[in-house]
């Protein structure tokens, strides 16, 4: 009864004209920035940032919300016509989808992957609306101690998904710690790291940095491939989409698998849609008795990951509104924009005032369908934003983050900032170091720093106090396996392959 009452206000917000303006809105622009190869949902939530200011809190979650799963429908339009994954979380829709269009059956991936990312967000949706509230609740419980605990497991997690090299992930995440502390000190009105310039006293805006790696940056690294030959769509008309009888029957099975699992590794900090939809790929591909055919135009190695993409984006959310620790690059940039709205993530969007919190979570369900009309019957229209040469949207992004940005504090400082984090960024791309532990932590870097200092002075300066609860202590110890696991995991691979192969009858 308590989460019907909850949800029925919920969508009485939602469904004022306002909101259900922003959300068909960041509905479509998800979808086209989705499709689009290089960018993603973080670019388009990172040119909406300058606009929270002048929108109602719940407007500009909504809208926000509505960009990041709407990218997840659009992602798969470039990989299954062209080969060309719009974002990470499309990649594994590459394997199958576009050997189904090379086979004619363009019109049936389409719909395949359109109705497993509705299934995917609708199971998440639902998931969500359960957990948010015992979240929320959790949250309470939460002091200074135990909220900067949470704080450094969700940084050191972030840091350690970037496998390949847990150093680079560090290296990123003490250079957001760094931007974070730029500016005058709060408590003792001392400027830090400011060089003399009076303009860097205020710090160095989370809208900056979120716009300089997620917009300026990516300019950058598409500029390089401009004078490459650029993929073409293998198919821009298109008869009614829609899914049949017999790709119903095996995609439904993956779609009820693999939403779950997308779900659960959204949850996990710093995961990301990317490692959800290939690990759904994969665990899909195992069970089949057919494992030959996936690579070949398997509807089920379509199915699985865009059912699982979904659910991880909204997955993500989760953590993000009841705890303030975003599941993802894409919600620690949803993350800034809430901060910028003047809202704290946990318990105070859910109870007191329960008209954002839910208002967002009603908006998940109308969204869901919204990209699902979106990316059915309006296919053969959008898919013809694939033949614009790349090029034409480059001066567009540029111009969107140059613009937004002055308008947030009118000034010329932030535009100079804006090049150097996007120069920073690149550079960043280019040597393979992850830029999603340096965006949280010049998002959460002031909360980390806030209540490090509480608890010290709630303890008069003993550091015990991090150890004085389970919560605390927990946590500290999970981040503490975050950072060893892929120490252990990389030294547990090396010793399989060096391992000499045992000879029969040995």
């Amino acid at each position: 009864m308590e989460f019907g009452s909850l949800l029925l206000k919920g969508f009485s917000v939602a469904l004022t004209p306002v909101n259900l303006a922003w959300l068909l809105g960041g509905s479509i622009l998800g979808t086209l920035f989705g499709m689009i190869p290089g960018f993603g949902p973080s670019t388009g939530i990172a040119l909406l940032l300058p606009l929270c200011l002048g929108l109602r809190p719940e407007t500009a979650l909504i809208a926000m919300a509505a960009i990041y799963y709407g990218a997840m429908f659009g992602g798969s339009r470039s990989s299954i016509l062209m080969n060309v994954p719009g974002d990470s979380a499309a990649v594994a829709s590459c394997f199958d989808g576009y050997p189904m269009a090379r086979n004619g059956q363009a019109e049936a991936a389409l719909a395949v992957s359109a109705v497993a990312s509705l299934m995917g967000g609708l199971f998440a949706s639902v998931a969500f609306t359960l957990l948010a509230l015992p979240a929320a609740r959790i949250a309470l419980r939460f002091g200074p101690p135990e909220t900067f605990c949470l704080m450094v497991f969700s940084l050191a997690a972030t840091a350690a998904v970037s496998r390949e090299n847990l150093l680079k992930g560090l290296i990123s995440l003490v250079l957001g710690l760094m931007i974070s502390t730029v500016g005058l000190d709060s408590p003792s009105g001392v400027s830090r790291f400011t060089f003399g310039l009076e303009q860097l006293q205020t710090g160095f805006s989370f809208v900056v940095v979120i716009l300089g790696i997620y917009g300026f940056s990516e300019v950058l690294i598409n500029l390089e491939t401009l004078a490459l030959e650029t993929a073409r769509p293998l198919q821009l008309e298109f008869r009614w989409i829609r899914i049949s009888m017999a790709h119903w029957r095996r995609s439904i099975g993956p779609i009820l698998r693999q939403s779950p699992v997308g779900f659960l590794i959204g949850i996990l900090p710093g995961a990301g849609a990317g490692i959800a939809a290939l690990r759904a790929y994969r665990n899909e591909k195992k069970r089949s008795p057919h494992p030959e055919e996936f690579g070949k135009g398997a509807v089920e190695g379509l199915a699985a990951p865009e059912a699982a993409n979904n659910a991880c984006s909204i997955g993500a959310m989760l953590p993000m509104m009841t705890l303030g620790v975003p599941g993802s690059g894409t919600a620690a940039v949803m993350l800034g924009g809430l901060l910028l709205c003047g809202l704290q993530p946990g318990p105070l969007l859910f109870e007191p005032q329960p008209g954002i919190g839910w208002a967002v979570i009603a908006s998940l369900f109308l969204g869901n369908f919204a990209c699902a009309v979106i990316n059915l019957p309006l296919a053969g229209f959008l898919v013809r934003i694939l033949s614009i040469p790349p090029k034409a949207f480059y001066p567009f992004v540029v111009a969107v983050s140059f613009l937004g940005l002055y308008t947030v504090n009118f000034s010329v400082t932030d535009l100079y900032l804006l090049v150097g984090i996007g120069i920073c960024g690149y550079l960043m791309k280019k040597f393979r170091i992850p830029t999603g532990p340096l965006v949280l932590a010049s998002v959460v870097g002031s909360s980390v720093e806030s209540s490090f200092r509480q608890s010290l002075e709630l303890s008069g300066g003993s550091p015990s106090i991090f150890f004085r609860s389970s919560i605390s202590s927990g946590l500290l110890i999970a981040a503490a396996l975050a950072l060893a696991w892929p120490i252990v995991a990389g030294w547990w691979s090396r010793w399989k392959v060096s391992k000499p192969a045992e000879r029969p009858g040995e």
